[in-house]
């Protein structure tokens, strides 16, 4: 490094020994500084700490003025030192003063230093702060100064980030790395979650990030590096992943960037500059999470992701935890991850589980439905939330705004801790109706089952008095599972679920997979539109076996009493008519051997594909009930993909088409006096049940948590009331109709429960 003191590695020792010594945060940053300027042979070197009001405050310096530190103060809109803030990029001028961004402070006196050279302050992608050094000279940093400027930041990142410096700042001003964030994301599950991070898939701590003997820190990198590459071939040559379209693209990638020479030759120049190799990957990701954060492209913010997994598992390599190694959780934990399968959230101590936060998720995502048969708040599509978050930082989750408070202040946390409060006393005024019989203040019956698809769900139905299981999601199982789950082990849920229930109706759906719901263990299918496409009765029709092994599971279990059982996804009847008769065959095979048999099979269809509308008096005729999936019947009445955030919520399932399209199925079971259950999300909302229950539902199966709410509403609630507001509308013809503004309005003047 020209004109260097001795080159950067003499500076990280140097700089050990003062990250060592028992003085104050002050006095060692001021001994920083000085260090670092001899070393760099600069007349200037300062440190600019990010704040918490997202200012840049001077906190040291050599070389300018010493009173300017803590008075010298800038936006990261201002100056050459915001810039590099605002960048997470170094900047590196022989012309500093005729930069356009140039921004002149006289407090500090440096309008007589000609060269300057600002680096990031970064930990996991995030600006902490700038380091700067200046020449009065025109002096043209070279590209191994810039290193050594960097090697020291992270040095620098550290200290910040330990919470050290907090004791130097003002109130209101402390360093930006423990501020307060508010963070908004995609409401996934309701409810309120207050407690502590803890992270999914933590970090691997890099404590010491100063070399002793660099060639030993680089044989140790390589030697990492190869083991890296030989697992991930590994897992490319294992036969389970031989044909696995998603799966092993991912490992395709890994193994591309695992032998990509740039990143190498970044962690190797990290290391000769006096890095350990820990240190090395930690700064090189770091550098490069900084800038792939800031891209516009989705395609590579999206390639971060595999760069980040990446990172780790080098990480874990040279630190020899072959797995991230899972802490005792927490009395009130939220987790915060990339993503998580069913299966890993289950894997935890759900009683200690108060939330729930992912960058990933959708709000029909499998891990969202467990997150809501668990009673977890739950937010997801929060940008970089576990690169934000650390381990056990105070946070509060809220599922129904979809808003996350991380490091709240005080206010928000108390005030966060009185709305806690008061859904407690909500829940036990709910619970007090739990015995009391769902009828309306007219007489009117409706009865609310749950929907279901785990055995953690079974104990909501004694909790919450619910007439049933309206909808038990058969394929959650299979998801959860890590291979396809036998008929025996099928049998034995499907008899837990029924004995939970007792003597209330329990309706199974068929396996509804295929599409967006990729099975682990099945080879996906590359789809253009997984919704429309092969799944639920479509795939179980072309693979019989699939579907007549789930039946014979589902009648054995049913022997002795009455056993309800419902097809996804039902377009013709001609469908309904080839599964029901794949259930007979299934009955006659169960006969022949001996086996017990229900008592009586009901066998229903569920109306969520619009072409079963025209043909409600066929498919009567035939089924034993009809069950409405609101959600996906909504989403294909109006061509909106759920899954999107871009269009889901751009139509109202409370607008006149959807709801005529609800009354044509009521009105039809009525005709044919079959019964008619509708088992969405939109059951599980107070106004829209009444809506629902003015159309003539009288059977709506809800999340566990909305059976208190919804009761509480139709106990007060007069129908015929209701109907008389509602059906007008749906005879408008103008095209200005809007049912939801006045139900609100009718609930609001009779003093419901909204």
């Amino acid at each position: 490094m020209r004109g260097a003191l001795g080159g950067p590695r003499v500076l990280l020792r140097r700089l050990r020994e003062v990250m060592a010594e028992p003085v104050s945060a002050q006095d060692r940053l001021d001994r920083i500084v000085v260090l670092i300027a001899a070393n760099m042979v600069a007349e200037v070197c300062s440190v600019y700490v990010l704040r918490v009001d997202q200012t840049l405050e001077l906190y040291a310096t050599e070389g300018l003025n010493r009173d300017a530190v803590h008075l010298t103060v800038m936006s990261v809109d201002e100056g050459l030192v915001g810039h590099v803030a605002r960048e997470a990029e170094s900047l590196a001028l022989s012309d500093a003063q005729g930069h356009p961004e140039f921004a002149y402070r006289p407090e500090t006196g440096e309008e007589i230093y000609n060269s300057f050279l600002g680096v990031p302050i970064l930990r996991g992608g995030n600006t902490l702060g700038v380091l700067v050094v200046q020449n009065r000279a025109r002096r043209t940093y070279t590209e191994e100064e810039i290193e050594a400027l960097q090697t020291t930041a992270m040095v620098l990142a550290e200290m910040i980030a330990s919470g050290e410096l907090t004791a130097l700042a003002k109130p209101g001003a402390e360093p930006a790395v423990r501020r307060p964030l508010h963070l908004k994301g995609v409401a996934l599950a309701d409810g309120l979650g207050l407690g502590h991070v803890v992270l999914h898939e933590p970090r691997i701590k890099v404590t010491n990030v100063i070399a002793d003997d660099v060639v030993k820190e680089t044989a140790r990198l390589d030697a990492a590096i190869g083991k890296l590459r030989h697992s991930i071939d590994l897992m490319l040559e294992d036969d389970g992943l031989s044909k696995a379209g998603e799966h092993r693209d991912i490992l395709e990638a890994y193994r591309m960037f695992a032998h990509d020479r740039g990143w190498m030759h970044k962690m190797r120049e990290a290391v000769l500059s006096g890095l350990t190799a820990e240190g090395a990957v930690e700064r090189v990701q770091s550098d490069t999470r900084a800038r792939m954060m800031r891209a516009s492209d989705p395609y590579l913010r999206e390639r971060l992701h595999d760069l980040d997994d990446l990172a780790n598992r080098l990480l874990r390599e040279l630190t020899g935890r072959a797995r991230p190694e899972r802490e005792a959780l927490p009395e009130n934990a939220i987790l915060v991850a990339r993503n998580m399968s069913p299966a890993a959230l289950l894997d935890y101590d759900r009683t200690r589980i108060r939330g729930l936060v992912l960058e990933e998720g959708g709000t029909t995502s499998h891990v969202t439905i467990v997150a809501r048969a668990l009673g977890i708040a739950a937010v997801g599509q929060v940008e970089n939330a576990a690169g934000l978050a650390d381990q056990g930082d105070p946070v509060i989750v809220d599922g129904q705004a979809g808003e996350v408070h991380l490091r709240p202040p005080g206010d928000v946390e108390e005030a966060y801790a009185e709305k806690v409060r008061y859904r407690a006393r909500r829940q036990a005024q709910y619970a007090a109706l739990r015995t009391r019989p769902s009828v309306t203040k007219d007489g009117v019956h409706v009865d609310l089952h749950l929907n279901a698809g785990l055995l953690v769900d079974l104990p909501h139905i004694a909790e919450t008095g619910a007439a049933g299981i309206g909808l038990f999601r058969t394929e959650l199982q299979f998801m959860i599972a890590s291979a396809f789950p036998r008929i025996s082990e099928q049998l034995k849920l499907y008899r837990a679920v029924l004995d939970a229930a007792g003597e209330r109706p329990v309706t199974f759906r068929t396996l509804d997979i295929g599409g967006d719901k990729v099975l682990p263990y099945m080879r996906a299918v590359e789809e253009e539109n997984p919704a429309l496409g092969w799944r639920a009765i479509r795939l179980g029709l072309d693979r019989p076996g699939l579907l007549r092994s789930q039946m014979r599971a589902l009648l054995r279990a049913g022997a002795g009493r009455e056993l309800r059982v419902m097809f996804p996804m039902v377009a013709a009847v001609d469908e309904f008519d080839r599964a029901r008769a794949m259930v007979e065959r299934e009955l006659t095979h169960l006969r022949r051997h001996g086996h017990g048999l229900p008592e009586k099979v009901y066998v229903g269809a569920m109306v969520e594909v619009p072409s079963l509308l025209f043909q409600l008096d066929e498919i009567l005729a035939r089924a034993d009930f009809l069950s409405v999936g609101s959600n996906d019947l909504v989403q294909f009445l109006y061509a909106a993909d759920r899954a999107n955030v871009r269009v889901a919520d751009r139509f109202d399932p409370l607008s006149p088409p959807a709801l005529r399209a609800f009354r044509m199925v009521a009105e039809a079971g009525a005709r044919h006096g079959k019964p008619v259950t509708l088992c969405g999300e939109l059951a599980s909302r107070p106004l829209e049940a009444i809506a629902l229950a003015a159309l003539g539902y009288r059977a709506l199966s809800v999340s566990p948590a909305a059976i208190g709410p919804v009761k509480a509403m139709l106990l007060e609630v007069d129908v015929s009331a209701a109907r008389k507001v509602l059906m007008p509308l749906l005879e408008d013809r103008t095209g200005t109709a809007d049912p939801r503004a006045a139900l609100t309005g009718f609930a609001r003047d009779c003093g419901l429960p909204l």
